[in-house]
Parts: structure tokens; sequence; C-alpha cells
């Protein structure tokens, strides 16, 4: 349990009378990542019992805050994909949000660059995407222009999106919490679910162990497995064969670099091509002016959560950047932090979509997957939660 926090009144009766009696609660979160967060905060509500359950010692431990804190605005996806639709949407909702609430963010908008010609035919195929999603304002300019305003930037062209942005995502996840509290939800830490039953009539009971190796168990009508890097294994421990059903999740190892000695205002995307498995090594300035270069993108050959950076990457990440920024010396460059992404993509496979369904077609109603939650998965978390009220509903 996190140092501060009321203990849930289901894990004090399992402290003091083991196993039984076995508790009751309406809805349970497993996960308290940005997403766990933002549905415990939508799904909370007076006379609902919700229970947000997080392995880790505190909230966001893991994918949530090892990213590039970008809003994104929606303009990579498949048109009317669920990455492609709840991105927009949450891109609005998390403006708003943090507007109203005080959270740190700004909307600086960011450009996407062709450093030479070769690269202008994805550029435009990239523009045409964004025309379609409806990706508002939206604009192409050429490298002169870019370079006026970002004068150590330099391409032949490049598209403007406004509604792109950065966020404080930290801030954004206590938001979350303390709203979901405030509602009457319980969240507690350092606690694993080790096996998920379905009940016999409804419902599901859920197996744990605290950071004491003190099992208990308890019932829950309705579960949201917003698990991230362990949402397959949620997912199996519910009965779901993942391999069957295209739920086996890929580790896919992101780093950065942290750079110094530049001045750049907006976040610099280079041009990607279809179905790449990120958005290219970008340049994110935080909110605090400090720039980061990054993410990669390495698929791991194991399931461990392995978060060194390699020094040896910083020759690759210099040249990766070097074909659009100027200015730049590789010593200026210094190792910084990594994410892991939870892929349903494959190594050289194509692009995959976000899982949220609620699985009673498989026999598991009640039981929400959220699975392969990873970019836009911060700009989305708003829109996600929403979504999952509604299946909860």
């Amino acid at each position: 349990m996190e140092e501060g926090l009321p203990v849930p009144s289901i894990f004090l009766h399992a402290k003091t009378e083991g196993i039984e009696p076995m508790e009751k609660v309406d809805v349970t979160i497993i996960g308290a990542g940005i997403v766990g967060l933002a549905c415990a905060q939508q799904i909370a509500e007076p006379g609902r019992q919700v229970l947000v359950i997080e392995k880790n010692a505190h909230f966001g431990m893991e994918s949530s805050s090892r990213n590039s804190e970008v809003i994104h605005s929606g303009l990579y996806y498949p048109y009317q994909s669920l990455k492609h639709t709840l991105c927009m949407e949450g891109n609005q909702l998390i403006y708003s949000i943090c507007a109203k609430k005080g959270i740190p963010y700004r909307k600086s908008g960011k450009y996407v660059v062709a450093a030479n010609n070769a690269h202008e035919k994805d550029l435009h195929r990239l523009f045409a995407n964004a025309k379609k999603n409806g990706i508002a304002g939206v604009s192409l300019v050429s490298g002169a222009q870019v370079r006026k305003n970002e004068p150590a930037v330099r391409c032949t062209s490049a598209m403007f999106v406004p509604s792109t942005g950065i966020v404080d995502s930290h801030q954004l996840m206590e938001y979350f919490l303390s709203d979901a509290q405030g509602k009457g939800a319980e969240v507690v830490f350092n606690v694993a679910v080790t096996g998920i039953e379905k009940a016999g009539g409804s419902g599901y009971y859920i197996w744990v162990k605290d950071a004491d190796g003190q099992p208990f168990k308890f019932y829950s009508d309705r579960v949201v497995n917003s698990a991230g890097l362990d949402a397959d294994d949620v997912a199996q421990m519910a009965g779901m064969d993942v391999d069957k059903e295209s739920y086996a999740l890929s580790y896919c190892k992101g780093s950065y670099f942290a750079a110094s000695g530049l001045n750049i205002s907006r976040p610099i995307y280079p041009v990607v091509e279809k179905d790449s498995v990120s958005l290219g090594i970008h340049v994110t300035p935080d909110l605090a002016a400090r720039l980061r270069l990054g993410p990669d993108a390495e698929y791991l050959q194991s399931r461990e959560k392995n978060y060194r950076v390699n020094q040896e990457k910083k020759e690759s990440f210099f040249a990766s950047v070097n074909r659009f920024l100027e200015g730049l010396d590789p010593s200026c460059l210094s190792a910084d932090t990594a994410g892991i992404r939870p892929k349903l993509q494959k190594p050289g496979g194509p692009e995959k979509d976000f899982v949220i369904v609620d699985e009673k077609e498989k026999g598991l109603e009640g039981f929400i997957n959220l699975i392969g939650i990873e970019s836009p998965g911060l700009t989305a978390s708003p829109a996600i939660a929403k979504m999952v009220k509604k299946l909860i509903a």
C-alpha cells in the first residue's frame, strides 16, 4: 500500500482474517497506469464500489511515466481506427482537463519534416492521411518557413500540426487518482493479481497477494484489464487463449538521450514509413525546455522489463537526428531513460489497433480487455475511459 493512502476495507479484512470471509466489489481495475486511473475517474460514482489494484509501489511506474509526454493529434493512424478516433477525442479532453484543473501543458504544435527530397512522398502520404482523419489546421510549409521558426531545423518541407502539445503526465495521473478517490474509488499498491476465475452465475473471483506474500481473494462483478505490459498475462489468467485471440504482446523498447546546446521550441518529428513500429527518433522539449531525442524501437527477445539505456546507441541517435538538425554535437548527448511499448504488432508485421472489448462473446461477460494500449495511449486515456464507462454501463 502506498504510504499515506487509506487501506481499502477489503484488504483490512484479508489481513486480519485470511482469505475468508470473501469481500465483494462492483468493478475491479487491474493496473494504475494513466489509462487505469482515467478509467477509475470515469467509472467511480456514489454507490458503486470501484477498486484499483496495482502491483508496483506507485502509480504509472511503467509505460505511463516513460514516454515523450506528447499530446498527439491522431494524424498517423488508419481512418476510424480506435487509435485515430480515441486519440482525437482524447486530445481535446486533455487540453480541457488541463485548462480547468491547472495541470501544466503547452499547445506548441509540431513539425513533421522531410529531411530531403526522398522523404517528400512519405510526407505527402502522411498529410493526406491527416486530412482524411480530420486533423484541424494541418498545413504543408517550406523548409524556409520551418527554419524561420526553428533555426536549428533543416528540411526540404514539413507539415505543421497545431493540435500537438506537451503535458505533465505525472500531474495528469495525480488528478485522475485524486478525483477517482474523491468519488469513492479505492486504490491499493504493492498488490499483484495471481488468478481470475469466472463465477458460476456472473462476476469473477480474483486472487491476489501483497508485498508480504499474503494471499487472499475477493469477488468482483466486473473487471477492467488495464495491466499494460502484463495485459495479455491477465487475460490468460481469466482463461483466454492469447495466441488464438492474437492478444499476445511483444515488448518493444524505446530509449531516450538528453541533448544540450540546441534551442528547439516544439516537437520535431521525422517522416516515417507506413507500418513503422515507432514514430521515429524525434526531438521533444519538455515543459522545462529540456530536450530529449527518442525513442527508438528495439524488440526485446524476452519479457524482462529492462530500462537500461545502451550508451553505444549515442552515435546512431546522433546520425538519425543530424539529418534534420544542425548545430548538434555528439558530445552533447547523454543517456536518459527508456520505456517499453506493449505491442500487438509483431516485428515486420502490419500496425495493430487497440483492443478495447467486453469479452462477453467469449463467455466472459463483464471482463473488459484493454490490450496493446501503446502510443497514443496517454493522449487517448480520457477517451478510452469514457468508452470503458459505456461498456460498464
